[in-house]
């Protein structure tokens, strides 16, 4: 049997997406298979196109770390243990395959779709909302009251994380590339929007916290900006550096670190044990799905693109144009 799925034909520009037939993926002890109606797109796809994102051994050379859809096949008792059952609309976290009409993704990093979203919505949920709360919460250790500083409000970890913070009872800056984008985090719930272009982000952090600096900053570009950051925190301030898109070096004062006892940490999740994601899920699960499902967060689509062209998906998500997320859908493709 057969599927379509967007394969990497060469590392490149977007246009090295191809829609590819390939074999239907065959399951594996504690997975179930999932008939894919949406797949969320993520940076680390990007990054994986141009050959700067290595596959874990074992995961597929598809791209795609997010999917939601149907329960095809599983097991039964694993399924009925895990409260599901097939025909189930779930949402998955994977380590890749995701671009495909169906996709195996271990059980423990399924969660059921929130009442009242579509599989579109449901598809911009585990890669991102998964991402945040372990960096966010688990990492960082934000706490109510505190003031995260998050890079990037407007993508798509981005306003996942203002919701979830502002929902934790946390203050939340933003930076963004624009008016119109700091707007946009501002209408999400954000208290202050930064736009970089035009502001300086560690005066105008310090400025908005009364020169006391902030508790945890969300960092998705590392190189140049950890300095200003370090300068920028809280006593006992942690700093979360989750993608280095402004590069892997940076030099900053260690003496801060040592007189305000700063953290300096980071993190990757797709390498990450099916029980360490899993436990994400469920906390998750716990904490985030009531809120899903009650409207006091709400997944922000930007786009949506039919699977065969995930070629103009890739370059909407490099323009950095886009506010929230980017999904590829499989209707009709």
């Amino acid at each position: 049997m057969t599927m379509k799925a967007i394969e990497i034909s060469a590392f490149g520009a977007p246009d090295v997406l191809r829609q590819v037939d390939r074999p239907v993926p065959v399951l594996g002890a504690g997975e179930l298979l999932i008939r894919v109606t949406a797949s969320g797109i993520n940076r680390p796809d990007v990054l994986q196109r141009t050959g700067n994102y290595p596959v874990p051994p074992g995961a597929s050379d598809i791209p795609g770390l997010e999917v939601a859809g149907v329960i095809e096949q599983g097991d039964a008792l694993a399924l009925a243990s895990a409260g599901f059952k097939l025909g189930d609309r779930v949402c998955a976290l994977v380590a890749g395959g995701g671009y495909a009409q169906f996709c195996v993704a271990p059980i423990a990093q399924c969660l059921p779709v929130p009442e009242g979203l579509s599989d579109i919505e449901a598809a911009s949920l585990p890669e991102t909302f998964f991402t945040v709360w372990s960096n966010v919460f688990d990492r960082g250790q934000l706490q109510r009251g505190e003031t995260l500083l998050i890079q990037g409000g407007s993508s798509g970890i981005g306003v996942a994380a203002i919701q979830m913070a502002k929902a934790m009872g946390a203050r939340v800056l933003v930076t963004a590339g624009s008016d119109e984008k700091c707007t946009a985090c501002l209408a999400l719930g954000a208290d202050a929007a930064i736009n970089y272009k035009t502001h300086d982000f560690k005066e105008e952090a310090m400025r908005l916290t009364n020169n006391q600096g902030v508790n945890v900053i969300l960092d998705m570009v590392a190189g140049s900006y950890v300095a200003k950051e370090v300068e920028c925190l809280s006593e006992d301030g942690r700093l979360v550096i989750i993608a280095v898109q402004g590069g892997v070096k940076s030099e900053f004062n260690a003496g801060l670190v040592l007189r305000r006892r700063l953290t300096v940490t980071g993190s990757t999740l797709r390498q990450r044990s099916t029980a360490f994601k899993a436990a994400i899920a469920q906390a998750c699960l716990k904490n985030i799905w009531p809120l899903l499902v009650s409207g006091h967060i709400k997944p922000v689509i930007h786009s949506t693109f039919a699977a065969h062209d995930a070629a103009k998906a890739h370059v909407l998500m490099e323009s950095n144009q886009h506010v929230g997320k980017i999904v590829l859908t499989w209707g009709n493709t």
